[in-house]
C-alpha cells in the first residue's frame, strides 16, 4: 500500500506543478487517498492477507464464476501461495525475459489447477496475476 500511496501523491503533486489541476483538486485526491489507505488497511486486516497478497486476491476474484465455485476462504489460499512462490522465484530482470516469465506463468497455472481454479478462467486470471506481481516488482525497484 505505501508503494501505491507514493505514486499517487507522486502523481498529484506532478498534475499540480503541470497546472493539469487546482489547489482544491489535489486536496480532494489527497483526501481519497487517504479513504482508500484506510480502507485497503481494514481489508487487509479482515481478509488476514498482506499488502502483496490482497493484490494477488483481487486479481483472482476479479472472475466471479471463481469466487462462486472456490469462495472467498479458498481464493486466500491461492493468494497466499502465489505471494510466496512469486518470491520466492523472482529472478533479475525477470519482467523482460520471456523464459523466467514462462516459469512464472507455468508455477501460477500449477497453484490455480491444484486448488481448482475455473480451468475456462485459469488464463485470464494467469495473466493478471503476473501483471500485479510485474507493478509489485516495480513498485519494489522504485523504493
Amino acid at each position: 500500500m505505501e508503494k501505491t500511496v507514493v505514486l499517487l501523491l507522486e502523481n498529484a503533486i506532478a498534475k499540480y506543478y503541470n497546472r493539469s489541476i487546482e489547489t482544491i483538486q489535489v486536496i480532494d485526491e489527497l483526501i481519497k487517498i487517504a479513504k482508500e489507505m484506510r480502507e485497503t488497511n481494514t481489508r487487509e486486516d479482515k481478509l488476514g492477507l498482506s499488502e502483496d497478497e490482497v493484490a494477488f486476491y483481487d486479481a483472482l476474484g476479479v472472475n466471479d464464476s471463481a469466487v462462486a465455485v472456490l469462495g472467498n476462504d479458498q481464493l486466500r489460499m491461492i493468494a497466499q501461495e502465489i505471494a510466496k512462490s512469486i518470491r520466492n522465484n523472482i529472478k533479475i530482470d525477470w519482467v523482460i525475459r520471456e523464459n523466467v516469465k514462462a516459469e512464472m506463468r507455468v508455477i501460477v497455472k500449477r497453484i490455480l489447477r491444484k486448488y481448482g481454479y475455473p480451468p475456462a478462467k485459469q488464463a485470464q486470471a494467469t495473466e493478471l496475476v503476473l501483471e500485479q506481481a510485474e507493478l509489485i516488482c516495480r513498485a519494489e525497484d522504485e523504493t
